[in-house]
């Protein structure tokens, strides 16, 4: 096992490392930017080094320094967490490269993987199912409207190396395929320095199915069952669940399968992610991996009782997994609300600010992952998720109860937060029968400003 590993990353991520690197004995250096002297991780961590000014591009995705800190605080692995470079394969690469290891995927499979071109055609070999598009990126806005006109309207254009949606733009037409070709590749380009993109037909009103994914270095691959991730803004998760109420247990078998399948095929090692959209009719198909540690991890925690961080730093350290697939149960229901730092009634626009006054909710089952605390300051550097709130029980039934009672007491004065919207969305009639999509929160937001808009009798 390690010794030390360094944190690649910051907030409540950067906490949930380090919590899991001290029950595993191991210590911990963190990295900050200016405007996190004052973050949990900084006072958490063994050691700390800053590396840089407050915005991203000249602190947490300054390689170079990243290294430069890992070789003064003399540490074996870096976990890089998720976004900043926790998919960057050169990253990856130059950790190979220096003999320290990346509690990651190797970064052959990060490059592979990240490519969402690639990734579609090694699902497709893998006999994943796919969402019918082009065979890699779209070189002009006149072979975009061919493909188009192939596949039939609506499509979308996506980015090739996007994430977060980021570099994606939804077209019904042939004038908005065309203003969206283009203002994906801008975006991409300034996201992602690179403007390639890709087309593939566009699934209405689809479920967004995850699978969680482990892989050891002796070829052992396993499934931790499916997250439900289709309460989305904009392609932004808001609310995470598992298991899925749309899923039976022969489709939740038959996906499952052909997630291990994709993971096989690049022979994966490290908790990954393969994501499925299900359209109304039962059918799913491959849209993209992610080869890190995601957000919603908590959910499948809280459901299967195990620590991916955990398993994650210990398959690094090249341990074999511990357990078989048939060891794996889903032994509760669990819902995570991402509480961010916007006013989602006012078109969420960002709430940075100091938090005069923060008390946490608790009591039977129920977790909270955060960094924040009664006095922080939110810088207005990042993204602005400030907490996750993580509810389980015996049934779903239960869960929604817990995770409603939990909001209900959870306080954060100073700045505005989405936790009236993730109370609205818990006390939906169709959210607590589990019918909902894509396109739940924008319905329900458009019914909700109509509602308060019309006159009282």
């Amino acid at each position: 096992m390690f010794e030390k590993v360094l944190i690649a990353n910051r907030g409540e991520i950067a906490v949930r490392v380090i919590r899991a690197c001290r029950e595993l004995g191991i210590r911990t250096l963190a990295v900050y930017s200016e405007a996190d002297a004052n973050s949990m991780h900084v006072q958490l961590a063994d050691q700390a080094i800053c590396i840089g000014s407050g915005a991203s591009a000249d602190s947490y995705l300054k390689i170079d320094r990243i290294i430069s800190a890992a070789e003064v605080g003399d540490v074996e692995a870096i976990h890089p967490g998720y976004g900043f470079l926790a998919e960057n394969a050169h990253f990856a690469e130059i950790c190979e490269n220096c003999n320290i290891k990346f509690i990651g995927p190797r970064s052959a499979t990060i490059k592979m993987m990240g490519d969402k071109t690639v990734a579609k055609d090694t699902a497709r070999k893998a006999g994943c199912p796919i969402v019918p598009g082009s065979d890699g990126p779209v070189g002009s806005e006149q072979d975009a409207l061919k493909l188009a006109k192939k596949i039939g309207y609506p499509v979308l254009v996506k980015a090739v190396a996007g994430g977060g949606g980021r570099g994606m733009r939804i077209a019904h037409n042939d004038v908005s395929l065309v203003k969206g070709y283009h203002t994906a590749r801008t975006e991409a380009e300034r996201a992602f320095a690179n403007p390639a993109v890709y087309i593939e037909k566009y699934v209405e009103t689809p479920r967004h199915i995850e699978i969680q994914i482990l892989g050891d270095q002796k070829g052992r691959i396993v499934h931790l069952f499916e997250r439900d991730c289709s309460l989305q803004r904009r392609h932004q998760k808001v609310l995470e669940e598992t298991p899925s109420p749309a899923l039976d247990e022969d489709l939740r078998k038959r996906i499952s399968k052909a997630a291990i399948k994709v993971a096989e095929s690049v022979e994966y090692s490290s908790a990954g992610t393969i994501e499925f959209l299900l359209d109304p009719k039962g059918n799913f198909y491959f849209i993209e991996m992610n080869t890190r540690i995601q957000v919603e991890h908590p959910v499948t925690e809280e459901a299967v009782g195990l620590d991916l961080v955990k398993e994650q730093i210990r398959i690094a350290a090249g341990e074999p997994l511990s357990f078989e697939q048939r060891d794996i149960r889903l032994l509760r229901h669990a819902i995570e609300c991402r509480i961010n730092a916007e006013d989602a009634y006012n078109g969420f626009r960002p709430s940075p600010g100091t938090i005069s006054f923060y008390y946490p909710p608790g009591g039977h089952g129920i977790r909270v992952d955060s960094h924040c605390y009664g006095g922080y300051t939110i810088p207005s550097h990042y993204d602005s998720m400030i907490a996750k709130v993580i509810a389980y029980g015996h049934d779903r039934r239960t869960t929604i109860a817990r995770m409603h009672r939990a909001l209900s007491e959870f306080r954060i004065e100073g700045v505005k937060t989405t936790i009236p919207l993730q109370r609205a969305i818990l006390q939906d009639p169709e959210f607590q029968r589990g019918r909902y999509n894509t396109a739940f929160i924008e319905n329900l937001l458009n019914r909700e400003q109509r509602e308060a808009a019309e006159p009282e009798v």
